[in-house]
């Protein structure tokens, strides 16, 4: 197999010869010298061609190219301070592959509508880019954390019977003349799961018909979902601020060059450390109505109210033992306050808000069976669920995170929609 060479290696070869193969993103041109924005799915690269090293006709077409054709660069790997990323390309050789039709994306300003009507297009801008390799590092560093520590990866379903998070929420469809959903989450099953293998976790799509079109909501989503077995409220706590702590290390670790490219402010990301901040429900209404919010005990808190709240840490922080109004069925009871749960969210700080949400699960038969019948559930749909108090109930429980709002809050960005390839909205269901 011939040896392939890729921009986000090249410090590796200074001063020797490689072969480069991608696209152009852009040119200028000096006369006799062409400098050509490079890139091959791994990073950025400036090519330095001159008509003497090259020759009169390879420079002239490579000075008719337009944004987007592929080719590929032979040339000298040069260090240089003042170039991206600190290297170029002294081009010896260039081979056009496709010479690309005008390019719809422009240098101009863009509407959003715009933008993601090319979503397909969009994706390859540098910013893109970088939001899309840090996604992509999230996703390595929180499987790592998991898979290093013993939990079993098991897939749950995408059709199921009922809701897991409410059902105002659920995609129906026909499977085969009977109702069936499209998941709001694999918590339910990872639950069964746990009880076979101790400590699980899956990682998939959510689907959820929120009618929003706040910043924070995207109506397919992804989750990394554990489940513990034997795991109380602290113990879940603890997972939520390794896990996280270990994926903001690896991003800044692994994508430098990326934040750097998003300018983002990464002395915010260095203060996540543990342990970070644990305040309950109460204390945040308190915490709220100092900052002059109004706001009534027993309500959820909503975007206005997490974006208030986390604006007043300077890391991820906690918040503990939600009202059992707020929360879905299966939630377990605060022992010494019923009308608590023993739940937790973690919000980012700089009012991002929540990206964590979990919690401890019931573990008493006749508990969950009297929550699904207040809920008017419908109980033949949840028996194999009130099955797993049946035989070998044992405390446990889990959370999910909130893939594109842990990359939004790491990337520094505003709306979730840049961090997933191809969005799907209240609106927006094309490309």
């Amino acid at each position: 197999m011939r040896q392939r060479y890729y921009i986000e290696d090249i410090g590796e070869h200074v001063d020797s010869e490689v072969t480069l193969e991608g696209w152009l993103t852009g040119k200028r041109s000096s006369g006799k010298i062409l400098f050509l924005q490079f890139r091959d799915g791994t990073g950025f690269i400036q090519c330095v061609a001159s008509k003497s090293d090259i020759g009169e006709e390879a420079f002239e077409a490579a000075a008719g190219l337009t944004v987007e054709s592929s080719l590929k660069v032979t040339g000298t790997v040069k260090a240089d301070s003042r170039a991206p990323g600190g290297y170029e390309l002294s081009v010896m050789g260039l081979q056009i592959v496709h010479v690309a039709d005008e390019y719809p994306i422009g240098r101009k300003e863009h509407g959003d509508a715009f933008l993601l009507d090319h979503r397909h297009l969009w994706i390859r801008s540098s910013r893109q880019f970088a939001i899309l390799r840090i996604r992509a590092t999230v996703i390595s560093a929180a499987r790592d954390y998991f898979d290093s520590r013993g939990y079993t990866m098991l897939d749950t379903p995408i059709l199921t019977p009922a809701a897991c998070e409410g059902t105002t929420t659920l995609f129906s469809t026909d499977y085969f003349g009977e109702s069936a959903y499209l998941t709001q989450s694999g918590q339910l099953y990872n639950e069964a799961t746990a009880m076979a293998f101790g400590k699980v976790y899956c990682f998939g799509p959510s689907l959820r018909a929120e009618k929003s079109k706040t910043r924070r909501h995207l109506t397919e989503f992804w989750q990394i979902e554990p489940e513990i077995a034997f795991a109380d409220l602290s113990d879940i706590m603890d997972v939520q601020e390794e896990l996280v702590s270990e994926i903001v290390g690896r991003v800044l670790k692994d994508r430098a060059r990326e934040l750097e490219m998003l300018e983002r402010d990464t002395e915010v990301l260095k203060r996540v450390q543990p342990p970070f901040p644990r305040v309950t429900y109460s204390e945040m209404v308190k915490l709220l109505g100092k900052n002059g919010v109004e706001f009534e005990w027993g309500n959820d808190f909503g975007a206005e109210h997490e974006t208030v709240i986390s604006q007043t840490f300077d890391r991820p922080f906690m918040v503990t033992h939600f009202p059992k109004s707020v929360k879905p069925f299966y939630m377990e009871l605060d022992p010494e306050d019923e009308r608590l749960t023993l739940s937790v969210d973690m919000l980012a700080p700089e009012g991002y808000g929540e990206i964590v949400g979990g919690g401890q699960r019931v573990t008493d038969l006749a508990v969950l069976e009297r929550s699904v019948d207040e809920g008017a559930l419908p109980r033949a749909d949840y028996e194999w669920y009130i099955d797993l108090r049946r035989f070998g109930s044992v405390p446990h429980g889990g959370f999910g995170l909130g893939l594109e709002r842990v990359v939004a809050w790491v990337c520094g960005i505003h709306h979730l929609r840049e961090t997933i390839p191809f969005p799907r909205m209240l609106k927006r269901l094309r490309p």
